[in-house]
């Protein structure tokens, strides 16, 4: 009966060791497969830009292509360097674990020279002097077992020295692996940080083309209309998407006291403003352009403020979605429960991720530019219903229009 505990506690201890060994070289793959799906997605966008390019000089399509590709290199960086920090605490664990090894290794070592030494100056016949001077027959037979133990302890030092010197000498190759691996991420960053800022150069000058002809602004109108359209079926999706999940988990649960409000609902006209200083060009709602004469629906209000302004979340929340739009540039969404939801679009840089908690305040990234001119687009949703930011934010933080 024993005996059966002892090899189901044995097994059970191999099928844990074996589970999470398998469990992270899952995620190892996994992570893996995410690098190279994004370094696929941005090479067929390269491509799909070296085609238009070979009959588009400056177009908004030529642009989104630009922005798209730019959206990709920046979360294959995020990745990279998220990876590189992951290998970085790798790297320091295996040269604390070398350390540890060294240490046992020298103190196994000089105990054992000890005991070399001693024997070398005392001789084997030491043993049997000791042996010899016993005073009884049971003090014989318990010194007999004390230098019987002491050679076996010398041996097990002997194999445990052994031991230390094949781990140690596993640890080291670990370990240049390791750091091979971080200068290969490391060199990849680099150029993707380098391909990058080139690139922003030329949207630049694209955008600085674009900007020429009156025609590209009227488009831009309809291609908003269409993105807006996008939004709204984004965050449908993410509101499902919610419903399903709450469903799952509240399976066999007793029903939760219904809500009467959150604390998202509770701020209205405190919250704070997701960047510091700019104006309001653009207000929610029905919105008249003088130059063009058209009137357009604004689904939150445009702030105009310096590129690469640091953007800043409303209020606590989790990030539920970082997306790419047309005319409406890389935006994050976070959800704030009780169905209320901020966006922020036109943004150059996102320094958050999906699924991640994020205090009122944090910086989330920075702002960029938008046909029109820098800005920050800023949208507040209840379930499906736009509302206007204005209503919702403090009183202080920017200028008028």
């Amino acid at each position: 009966m024993k005996s059966s505990r002892i090899i189901a506690t044995v097994f059970c201890v191999m099928f844990i060791f074996l589970a999470g060994t398998l469990n992270g070289q899952d995620e190892i793959s996994k992570k893996r497969s995410q690098l190279e799906k994004l370094r696929s997605d941005i090479a067929k966008v390269e491509d799909r830009i070296k085609e238009k390019e070979k009959t588009e000089h400056a177009t908004l399509e030529l642009l989104d292509a630009y922005d798209h590709q730019a959206t990709l290199i920046r979360k294959l960086i995020k990745k990279l360097h998220d990876q590189e920090e992951s290998l970085q605490q790798d790297i320091i664990t295996t040269r604390k674990s070398i350390a540890e090894l060294s240490d046992k290794m020298t103190f196994l070592k000089q105990h054992y020279a000890h005991y070399i030494r001693a024997a070398y100056i005392n001789g084997r016949s030491n043993d049997v002097e000791i042996l010899l001077s016993s005073a009884s027959i049971n003090q014989f037979l318990i010194r007999s077992e004390y230098l019987r133990r002491f050679s076996d302890q010398r041996k097990k030092d002997i194999d445990k020295i052994d031991t230390h010197r094949s781990d140690l000498q596993q640890q080291h190759i670990q370990l240049q692996d390791e750091l091979s691996e971080q200068q290969q991420l490391i060199a990849e960053k680099t150029r993707e940080e380098n391909k990058l800022a080139t690139q922003a150069k030329r949207r630049k000058a694209m955008l600085a083309e674009i900007r020429k002809d009156k025609k590209n602004f009227k488009r831009e109108i309809s291609r908003k209309l269409d993105a807006a359209k996008q939004l709204e079926q984004l965050i449908s999706k993410l509101i499902e998407d919610e419903r399903i999940r709450k469903e799952k988990e509240s399976a066999g649960k007793p029903a939760p006291s219904p809500t009467t409000g959150g604390a998202f609902e509770v701020r209205r006209g405190r919250l704070r403003w997701p960047v510091t200083g700019g104006k309001i060009v653009s207000r929610f709602g029905a919105q008249e352009n003088p130059a063009l004469h058209t009137v357009t629906q604004n689904p939150g209000i445009d702030i105009s403020v310096t590129t690469g302004s640091t953007v800043c979340t409303v209020a606590d929340g989790e990030v539920s979605a970082i997306w790419w739009l047309p005319s409406f540039g890389n935006l994050v969404i976070i959800n704030h429960r009780n169905g209320y939801r901020s966006v922020y679009a036109h943004l150059s840089d996102i320094t958050v991720s999906e699924g991640e908690k994020v205090t009122e305040g944090e910086a989330i990234g920075k702002s960029g530019e938008a046909l029109s001119g820098p800005m920050l687009h800023f949208e507040i949703w209840k379930d499906r219903e736009k509302l206007d930011p204005e209503q919702w934010l403090g009183q202080r933080g920017l200028t008028e229009r």
